[in-house]
């Protein structure tokens, strides 16, 4: 059988004040897709190049202070329309945050772009959302000379996180790439979305230190809502992966029906170990 022809794909983000995850971010997407094929925003012409930026596109905008409403919906038009531009040359555009990554499962043993180059997309495409949080019982404190998987064994299965990052053509996302106007979602078998935000309590203090000290001891007294469950619940194992991702095409929230649902349940699951060998 004749191998498909590798399709052109861009990822693109926006970052203000969030070095550590965007050197990752960076990192990883510029060694699946190319770091010619990376499209960054910086928010503010304060911010720094990341040094490990190479071929990337950079582009720095001016920064306005506006409400967090205000803030996410300027900062989603403006990704929007940088994928839409880009979808004039590129078969595919990957939208996520800098804490965010795309991951194919390495049972496949594909790339991320041999994988989507071999997938029929309807406009969108989705991964299972697996909101990673420190375990405060068995884990200690990141080691950032280290990968993520190989320090955090566990995840909270998050419907926020199962966000439509992929496209083939142009929409309109909703704020924080959590939806698509007038589009269904698609969530694919093999691809997980990882969420970082919360990988990491000390890393959490320091930037909550950012925005005052009231920031500080309410982490402290009430602790962080991914890092508590991840916590104190009971994990179950992958099988779970497969019961999540059939509800979450099943359901939908009744405030919104362009969103997956999952009843309320909060499942924590063991990240399955050959997810320790994706680089992430």
């Amino acid at each position: 059988m004749k191998k498909q022809k590798l399709k052109k794909i861009a990822a693109i983000t926006m970052a203000r004040n969030d070095d550590f995850f965007l050197s990752r971010w960076i990192e990883y997407y510029g060694k699946n897709l190319g770091y010619e094929n990376l499209y960054i925003y910086l928010d503010g012409d304060d911010q720094n190049t990341p040094e490990n930026a190479g071929l990337a596109h950079i582009t720095k905008l001016p920064h306005t202070d506006m409400s967090r409403s205000a803030g996410d919906k300027y900062r989603i038009g403006k990704m929007s329309d940088l994928a839409k531009e880009l979808l004039k040359t590129y078969d595919i555009v990957i939208g996520c945050d800098c804490d965010e990554f795309l991951m194919v499962d390495p049972e496949i043993n594909q790339t991320l772009t041999e994988y989507l180059s071999n997938k029929n997309i309807k406009t969108t495409l989705s991964g299972l959302g697996l909101d990673i949080g420190q375990h405060m019982q068995h884990e200690s404190a990141l080691d950032t000379s280290k990968t993520f998987l190989t320090q955090r064994e566990y995840a909270l299965l998050s419907t926020r996180y199962t966000k439509p990052v992929v496209i083939n053509k142009p929409v309109q996302w909703g704020s924080g790439f959590h939806s698509i106007r007038n589009h269904n979602f698609h969530i694919d078998k093999n691809l997980y979305l990882l969420h970082f935000g919360a990988v990491d309590m000390d890393m959490l203090i320091t930037k909550a230190a950012n925005r005052g000290s009231d920031w500080v001891n309410h982490l402290r007294r009430r602790g962080n809502g991914t890092i508590n469950i991840v916590s104190k619940k009971t994990a179950h194992s992958e099988t779970y992966l497969k019961i999540a991702r059939i509800m979450q095409r099943i359901f939908r929230p009744i405030y919104a029906l362009d969103k997956p649902g999952m009843l309320g349940i909060k499942w924590v699951v063991k990240i399955p170990s050959r997810f320790k060998n994706s680089g992430i």
